[in-house]
């Protein structure tokens, strides 16, 4: 292995930098995650996954609680998740992640964005032939007391790539294989730290510094929506 994917996600304020909008997201991603299966962890794994992410910002306890309970309310409009995609100036392919409660909303904000920085809203599944749908998991180090030993037991649960990084360890698999790997992890009594899907570009594009700072606009006004989960590319 050995071999880190680059993300090339565009993460929103350092990913976590800016908590409100942290915890805005992780609470869509809570309310999703029970309108689909129910309130319960412990039977509804992308709940489970919802908390474990919430922890890993330091979302309150309480607030976790409530974005819960609030989703379990039958009279609380649930969030719908939308995949936007398109191209940005310079032939940069974008892929927008939503969890929204008016699709139409959003769709008109999204394209208004595009088309102001020179770019276009493509039609649904116009871009993802050049992206893979990856999971990304992350583990503390510390609970790893032999790396190369761990590899090889993750290899026969669908590993793509472990990689460390800071005081974690990185762990890839293929979409496929992502509730198996975060099973396998379980049961090990490895704590999981965050976990997420991710799309990750099969090929990137080298453009100018000048070109660059005029995708990066368009990307931090995308990711500045309060619809917006998470934005991808494949600008080299």
């Amino acid at each position: 292995m050995g071999r880190i994917y680059e993300t090339r996600k565009y993460v929103m304020f350092a990913r976590f930098a800016r908590m409100s909008k942290a915890f805005n997201r992780i609470g869509r991603e809570i309310n999703v995650a029970v309108k689909l299966a129910g309130p319960d962890p412990k039977s509804n794994s992308r709940l489970r996954i919802a908390i474990q992410n919430a922890k890993s910002v330091n979302m309150p306890k309480d607030r976790v609680e409530a974005a819960i309970k609030r989703a379990s309310d039958k009279d609380t409009t649930g969030y719908e998740e939308v995949i936007y995609e398109g191209y940005a100036p310079h032939g940069i392919g974008v892929v927008v992640e939503c969890a929204t409660d008016n699709p139409t909303r959003t769709v008109a904000n999204i394209r208004h964005f595009f088309t102001k920085a020179g770019g276009s809203l493509g039609s649904s599944g116009s871009l993802m032939f050049i992206f893979e749908r990856k999971g990304l998991i992350r583990v503390a180090a510390s609970a790893v007391p032999d790396v190369d030993e761990f590899e090889l037991e993750l290899i026969d649960h669908g590993l793509d790539d472990l990689a460390p990084h800071e005081q974690e360890l990185l762990i890839y698999t293929s979409f496929q294989d992502y509730g198996k790997m975060l099973k396998f992890l379980e049961g090990k009594g490895i704590e999981v730290k965050s976990s997420e899907l991710q799309y990750l570009p099969s090929s990137t594009k080298e453009i100018s510094e000048e070109q660059s700072k005029e995708v990066k606009e368009l990307l931090d006004k995308i990711e500045e929506d309060d619809d917006v989960q998470s934005v991808y590319h494949n600008m080299a």
